[in-house]
This record gives C-alpha cells, structure tokens and sequence, in this order.
C-alpha cells in the first residue's frame, strides 16, 4: 500500500482543492507553480513524496496552461518517487471531440488520455465526462464520478413541494442522463429536445419530444459554455406551455456572453458545480453548488484501497 495521503493542486481548482482537504482533515500540500519571463510553467513541488500516496486536483478547462501544468506537476511527482500518483480532473477539457466522425480530425480526448498516462500518473479520478467511452481511452484505472446525486439533493431540498416535475435532456445523446436522474427524483417524467448543430458551440432546436405543458422543467446536461443550447432549449419549453424552466449543468465554463445570456431568457435559475471556478460578477439566476464532499470521499476510498461505486448511488 502506498504511504502516506499528500494532496496537491494546481492553480485551476485550489478553492475546490481547500475545501476537499477540509473535509479530510488535512492540510493543502505545498505545489509552486511560476513563470519564466517569457510565460513557460515551471512548478515544483515543495515537499517530499518518496513513497507517498499523491493526488494532484487540476481542471484542464481553458486555456491549454491548465492541462500543461497537470501533466508538469505529474511528472514531477514520478519523478520524486511517489508511490502512486493520482490525478483528480473534476473537468476534464478537451473532450467533446471524443470520436473521428468527419475526415482529418482528431480524436483530442484520447491524445489528451495518452498525456496524462504518460506523464505518470496511476490512476485518474474524475466526474461526468463528456462520453463515457472515454474512460476507455486511458491505460490506468479511472474512477468516474457523477454529480447527480448532489443535483439530486438540491433538488429535492429545494423544490419538495412541486408536483409538476419533468427532467429535460436538451439533446437526443442526453436522453439516457436525464431518464437516470429523472429516476433518482422518484421516477419523474422525461422529454428530449430535438435539435441540429450545424457547427460547433451552434445549436438551434427542432421539436420538444415529451408533455412539458404547465410543468416545471428541470433541462439536464453536462457542460455550459456559452448557454445557446440551453437558452434555445428553455425558448422551446415555453413556447409548448412550460411553466418555469431551470437548468442544471455540471461543468460550467460560461464562455462569451453566456451569463448575459441565460440572464435574458426564460430561465430562471441555473444551477453549476464548482468544478470550474465561477469567476463572473452577474450571478442573479447561477446557483453554485460544491462535489467537494464527493470528491473528498472519493480521494479517501482510493488511499483506502476501498471500492468507488457505492458514491454513484
């Protein structure tokens, strides 16, 4: 059994990375992260881990900094002879281009997996991929987490006396998360957004599959860039009759004018994880809500040797 438990983070997620060593009782291990003078990472890390049992906590959302520094501070782990080294990647970027559908692409999510395996890392743990193939693509051992029963919780403790509840995929390949949560909430009823997208971060919806008229609509999905699909999927459930219309989303990267976006729509409150830092002023309809406890869990089990999957219930 590997040693001692030592938790590092890099400068994507070191709020995210406190609170977690706050529920496990232990203190942030020291990780230096700066600069050469022509913006090159160099990090170091500032204590001893021979034979220790190291879990590095790095997002690898934009810009591609992030992901450098994960695999930089991974490296110097093996390096230092640490005796398992895993890395928690509560967002993994770079995965929506996760299959070759059209010529000359790249499949990013894997030559992404193949970095982090390569740069030493043991195993990987980390929450509500893209496409769950993608665990596949690694050569280590990956434990996926779901932010689902944390939604879940909110859920229910906020909106208990509702009658009206309907989950929401805004896109068919969704269909199969928003029937899982939708059965997590007692068994609600589901619809699915039909849309087209004709390009990337572009989506425009085509028909509602499902009754949401005079429903509250709870619309499902994993990453919130820049809020098109969720805007025109709440535009959609309006015009068919629905009543209020919340969004819950795992990965909230906000990109653009998302925030001022959702602002102006239908939607009336949207609620994030904290897998991304929430970094913008106009928070009127973002509600965030922390899987530290998740993940701390998680990072405990691991050091433990004990099973992951009973966290998926």
């Amino acid at each position: 059994m590997a040693g001692r438990m030592k938790i590092f983070a890099g400068s994507a997620n070191r709020e995210l990375a406190l609170s977690i060593c706050k529920k496990l009782d232990r203190r942030l291990s020291r990780a230096i992260t700066d600069r050469f003078a022509d913006g090159e990472i160099w990090v170091k890390l500032g204590e001893n881990v021979r034979g220790e049992d190291v879990f590095i906590l790095q997002s690898t959302y934009s810009p591609a900094e992030n992901l450098l520094e994960l695999l930089l501070l991974t490296d110097a782990a093996k390096r230092a002879s640490a005796a398992r080294t895993t890395a928690v990647i509560p967002y993994f970027g770079y995965a929506r281009q996760d299959k070759k559908d059209e010529p000359r692409m790249p499949i990013s999510a894997k030559l992404v997996s193949n970095m982090i395996s390569r740069a030493g890392a043991d195993r990987v743990l980390t929450m509500d991929l893209h496409a769950d193939q993608i665990q596949g693509y690694f050569d280590v051992p990956v434990d996926h987490l779901y932010a689902a029963p944390v939604l879940a919780r909110y859920v229910k403790k906020t909106y208990r006396k509702s009658n009206d509840l309907v989950v929401v995929s805004p896109d068919l390949g969704g269909a199969k998360r928003a029937r899982e949560f939708a059965n997590r909430l007692g068994g609600l009823e589901v619809a699915v957004m039909q849309k087209t997208r004709p390009r990337p971060n572009i989506s425009s919806v085509v028909r509602v599959i499902g009754e949401v008229d005079g429903k509250d609509c709870l619309i499902l999905d994993d990453i919130l860039d820049t809020g098109g699909t969720v805007v025109n999927a709440a535009v959609a459930l309006r015009a068919a009759g629905a009543e209020r219309i919340r969004v819950f989303c795992v990965h909230a990267l906000l990109s653009g004018d998302a925030v001022e976006r959702i602002a102006e729509s239908p939607i009336s409150e949207a609620v994030v994880t904290d897998t991304i830092p929430l970094r913008v002023k106009n928070r009127a309809k973002l509600t965030v809500v922390s899987i530290s406890g998740l993940l701390s869990e998680a990072i405990k089990r691991i050091h433990e040797n004990r099973s992951v999957s009973s966290l998926f219930k």
